[in-house]
């Protein structure tokens, strides 16, 4: 019995060691893509030369004209000019009710609260702190529906624009609940 076990791995050590041979003379012999196509890609760098662009150049830009999918178009300027024409014709689409408002909420404590605070009071952590100074409260500002999310989009004097982190959607919820806040300040 023992011979047998011997024999038999003996036998499974040389047929494992014979099929981990690799013969480096073999060579594949069919190729499913040519060289054109995506088999061997050709990666090209930013602004490099490209033969591919009738203008020579990797990185194009979109059409004129063209908006990313799901994106909308937002027809007022970054300047004062803007700044007044959103504040003074720019209203939401979306109704205002509970559910808006908690997603408002939900962003605002995000991107908003650090500096504007949660009641919105302009005492955040970041102003309690004196990491930046001048954060205006909702109640002394002569805002608008508009004119948030106008700042929302580009931003204004300290502030930075979150059309970034936020969606159109989103922007809005956070507007609703800023006029919320706003409406709970002046009362």
């Amino acid at each position: 019995m023992k011979n047998i076990l011997q024999i038999a791995f003996i036998g499974l050590f040389l047929i494992t060691l014979i099929s981990c041979q690799y013969d480096k003379s073999t060579k594949r012999s069919i190729q499913y893509m040519s060289d054109t196509d995506m088999y061997t890609a050709v990666p090209y760098d930013a602004y490099s030369s490209n033969p591919y662009f009738s203008n020579g150049i990797s990185s194009q830009l979109p059409v004129e004209g063209t908006i990313a999918r799901g994106m909308t178009v937002y027809e007022y300027p970054n300047s004062e000019v803007g700044y007044q024409a959103a504040k003074d014709s720019l209203r939401s689409p979306f109704v205002v009710n509970e559910k808006n408002l908690t997603k408002g909420k939900k962003n605002y404590d995000i991107y908003c609260a650090i500096c504007h605070s949660a009641t919105g009071d302009g005492q955040g952590t970041l102003v309690t702190r004196e990491k930046f100074l001048g954060v205006p409260n909702y109640k002394d500002r002569d805002i608008t529906t508009g004119s948030i999310y106008h700042v929302i989009m580009f931003g204004r004097n300290m502030m930075g624009s979150h059309a970034s982190q936020l969606n159109e959607k989103e922007r809005w919820q956070v507007v609703q609940y800023v006029e919320k806040l706003r409406a709970d300040l002046i009362k």
